[in-house]
């Protein structure tokens, strides 16, 4: 018993242990790929706001410079040659300063900084010039790093002739690192991730960058690393021990069965098949020898089986009776087969190209196919297929569709009844029976949940006369279009009914009186600009009046639908063709 436990939990573990460290070698790479990605993603997010930071100084350099330009003051010091008031002026602004023609300036300009000139115009041209400068510095560095959204180990460097010149002193040194990529760079002895950017305006050697310890990347990666091999090394034990569970599990079923066998087997027949071997698996073989000549027993599980299936076939006739859902009755029809038959799976395929699958179809070599037809009816054929079938099975099959071609031609009359119970014969759309029954549901809606109805009230104007000129198939044919109208306009969960002779009722759930008018509107000059031709090429001039009202202001469905019935008799009096809501005119021909 032992030794079958550990070999199941050796064969695991050796299983189990190559996929492990492929797995554990794949998500340390990726890993290790990921936080590198995660750091440049930071750096170039952090480089995008130091330049960003960058552009909002030299605005505001730019500004204070127009802003002192437009000064009178300074203008009047500027073309008075003033120094003394000029140095007053400037004397806040230290990052501004003067310059005229002739070499007059005040002020003092930074020896590495980006200027922006600011030109004052009097009546014989330029007078001077304000120029503001951005210095490219240690301070400029610190003001664009806070703004940067950097970690606190990140910095932002200034380069000037492939030297850093400002940003942290243990960073400082040569640099050369190609512009708008990130790279690992060595600086003083200690390794960065570091990323620049092009070169700025009007400094083409001076540039900006960002950069991150290398250590910390590492230090991640480690991590990563370990929780990995702490996983790998749990993922080990887990298997161990589901191995030994399973293998006692094994170990407990076996020893169940056997004796459940030697329960069973208490014949006198000395044949047995030959068994080599100690364990477990031996033992079962043994205890099954004793059981194959129980053949009795064997029949008379077969005599229940018969019973069974007569069973089987009596609540099938029960079933089909019951229900009128022809998929429903279908997928009945296979599976009660498949049981009565012990077929592996089973098809049924309609006339109509309905196919109704379950079990295996593909794995059983013998098949039976009984026709679903009695008479002049025909709802396809039935398949069932298995590895063997006797002629009781092939009984079964033609017996059940017998009962199952009954039940079938129910369902085609339960749907033709309901369908021509809810359905008018002439147009197609709901007749008035369940516009009743949908504008009650509607509305019960409303009340339970909130929100709001609009029915409209449509009536074909001068269908009398329409009848009485042109006969009453040219009548038909305009009541069958305008139902073809509404189909076209209308949303799926929109209902359009027949509610009598040639007024038509629409039931428009979610839709104000506002939209209701809308829609009716748009039924309005669709019909107007339709032609409806008789048979004999008469075109008949087609138009409609539409009533509209809403949930709220109505409640009850009597309501709703009078005022609806007395808006469209309010449109039929003003002179048809035209939409009226229940409370005033929305659209006239």
């Amino acid at each position: 018993m032992g030794s079958f436990k550990v070999k199941l939990v050796a064969y695991f573990l050796l299983l189990s242990l190559l996929p492990l460290a492929a797995a554990f070698w794949g998500f340390s790479t990726v890993a290790a790929r990921s936080e590198t990605r995660r750091v440049d993603a930071r750096l170039q997010a952090g480089l995008r706001a130091t330049l960003a930071a960058y552009q909002e100084a030299l605005g505001s350099a730019d500004a204070a410079a127009s802003k002192l330009a437009r000064t009178p003051a300074f203008q009047r010091a500027l073309l008075e040659r003033d120094r003394r008031a000029l140095t007053r002026i400037l004397h806040a602004r230290p990052n501004l300063t003067v310059e005229a023609p002739g070499g007059f300036r005040v002020g003092r300009r930074a020896p590495l900084a980006v200027t922006r000139r600011v030109d004052v115009l009097g009546a014989g041209g330029v007078r001077g010039s304000v120029v503001a400068a951005v210095p490219l510095n240690a301070g400029l560095v610190r003001r664009l790093e806070a703004r940067s959204g950097l970690e606190q180990d990140d910095h932002v460097i200034l380069v000037e002739g492939g030297r850093i010149v400002a940003g942290p002193t243990q960073a400082r040194g040569l640099f050369k690192l190609p512009l708008g990529r990130t790279h690992t760079v060595s600086l003083a002895g200690t390794k960065y991730r570091a990323l620049v950017a092009g070169t700025l305006e009007e400094k083409p050697a001076t540039t900006l960058g960002v950069i991150t310890p290398q250590a910390q990347i590492d230090a991640a990666n480690r991590d990563a690393t370990n929780r990995l091999l702490i996983g790998l090394l749990a993922a080990l034990v887990f298997v161990a021990c589901v191995a030994y569970v399973e293998g006692r599990a094994i170990v407990r079923t076996i020893r169940r069965l056997v004796d459940a066998a030697r329960a069973i087997a208490r014949g006198d027949l000395q044949e047995r098949v030959p068994v080599q071997g100690r364990d477990e698996f031996a033992l079962l073989g043994r205890t099954f020898n004793q059981m194959a000549f129980q053949l009795q027993t064997r029949l008379d599980e077969l005599e229940a089986e018969r019973g069974r299936l007569r069973d089987v076939i009596s609540r099938f006739g029960e079933a089909l009776g019951a229900t009128h859902d022809g998929e429903q009755l279908m997928r009945l029809i296979v599976e009660t087969a498949m049981e009565a038959t012990s077929a592996s799976g089973g098809v049924l395929v309609g006339m109509n190209g309905e196919l109704v699958k379950a079990g295996y179809p593909d794995k059983g070599m013998a098949r039976i196919e009984v026709p679903l037809q009695a008479g002049h009816l025909n709802f396809g054929s039935l398949m069932l297929f298995g590895d063997d079938f006797s002629d009781e099975d092939r009984m079964t099959a033609v017996s059940l569709a017998s009962h199952a071609v009954v039940a079938l031609d129910n369902a085609r009359l339960h749907r033709i009844v309901e369908r021509q119970a809810l359905m008018d014969g002439l147009t197609g759309l709901a007749n008035r029976r369940q516009c009743e029954e949908s504008l009650a549901d509607e509305l019960a809606r409303v009340d339970r949940f909130g929100g709001s109805l609009a029915i409209v009230v449509a009536d074909l104007d001068w269908f009398k006369d329409v009848n009485d000129r042109y006969g009453h198939p040219a009548g038909d044919s305009l009541l069958r279009d305008f139902a073809s109208l509404l189909r076209e306009t209308l949303r799926d969960v929109d209902l359009a009914g027949r509610w009598g002779g040639e007024e038509f009722l629409l039931i428009l759930p979610g839709t104000d009186l506002a939209g209701g008018a809308q829609v009716a509107e748009r039924v309005r000059a669709a019909l107007a600009t339709r032609l409806v031709v008789t048979v004999e090429g008469t075109a008949i001039p087609v138009t409609a009046s539409f009533g509209v009202a809403a949930v709220p202001p109505a409640r009850t469905a009597a309501e709703v639908f009078a005022a609806a019935d007395a808006a469209l008799y309010e449109a039929k009096r003003a002179g048809k063709n035209r939409v009226q809501t229940a409370a005033e005119p929305v659209a006239r021909a």
